[in-house]
């Protein structure tokens, strides 16, 4: 498994490959990897001819008061996690190296499409823009032909498909499918940060999502109803941002349900924020 620092390093290992013919398939990450990082790099491994995984704690989409200084960052755990799932080349750029001009808002940014507005928008206003920004640098360090997001950050990955799609990037996004513990609670990161009480509390997030998903196979097409029934399943957090039933492509209110639609959650335990969905599909 190579490992690069460098931009132009990095661009000239998958610049040499493509030119032989390798596809290669993208999976960005912050690092403190988990089972659902690994699924998203046996889709690239399984798909493409190479996997390039980044690790990158990006302090552009973290806010004043979040947690990036205290964002885990288990590098040597990661590396040999990746090593063993057959990663080809990990990209482990510092800040100067992603940011030439310094991460401040003086610096070249992206601006996202109005999907990013709601919900996260409205909680963390500037979180996408920063988000927009590391991935097209990413992708532009890391030359792919595919790459590879989890549907856990529903509206994150819908960000990524509209800037995507708007800006007409020769790269193709591969959603991947939520990958859950036992007990249905959405691997992330910053479970970690759970105690034992709290991890049982946090499951009532995804029970929630479970009941809505029910009631909509079983005929129900008003939002508002749907939404009840995710807020009267969350009384184990302990403070709940949004708890939405909206549409799949614009993430913007549906009032009846006519065509698919997501079911989102973002909530407090303890002091870990948790986000997690369920998209709905109407026959």
């Amino acid at each position: 498994m190579e490992t690069f620092s460098s931009i132009d390093a990095m661009r000239a290992w998958c610049r040499q490959l493509t030119r032989g013919g390798d596809t290669i398939g993208l999976v960005p990450t912050m690092g403190a990897l988990h089972e659902g990082h690994l699924s998203l790099v046996h889709a690239a491994t399984s798909s493409c001819d190479r996997c390039v995984t980044t690790i990158f704690v990006n302090p552009t989409q973290f806010a004043a008061g979040e947690d990036l200084d205290q964002y885990p960052r288990p590098l040597e755990d990661d590396l040999a996690m990746l090593r063993d799932a057959g990663v080809d080349a990990v990209f482990l750029p510092n800040t100067k190296e992603m940011y030439p001009g310094g991460p401040e808002e003086k610096s070249t940014s992206v601006q996202p499409s109005a999907v990013a507005l709601p919900l996260e928008g409205v909680h963390r206003p500037d979180h996408f823009v920063g988000v927009a920004t590391v991935v097209m640098k990413l992708f532009q360090a890391v030359p792919s032909d595919r790459a590879f997001f989890g549907r856990k950050d529903f509206q994150q990955l819908c960000v990524i498909e509209h800037m995507v799609r708007d800006l007409n990037l020769p790269i193709q996004v591969v959603p991947c499918e939520i990958i859950r513990e036992p007990d249905g609670l959405a691997m992330s990161s910053r479970n970690r940060y759970l105690s034992d009480d709290e991890r049982q509390r946090a499951s009532c997030i995804s029970r929630s999502l479970a009941q809505v998903e029910r009631a909509f196979e079983e005929g129900n097409r008003d939002s508002q109803h749907l939404e009840s029934i995710l807020v009267d399943h969350l009384g184990d957090c302990d403070s709940v941002d949004y708890a939405v039933v909206v549409d799949r492509e614009t993430l913007a209110p549906v009032s009846t349900i006519s065509k698919n639609v997501v079911a989102l959650v973002a909530a407090r335990v303890g002091a870990t924020r948790l986000i997690d969905n369920r998209e709905l599909y109407v026959d």
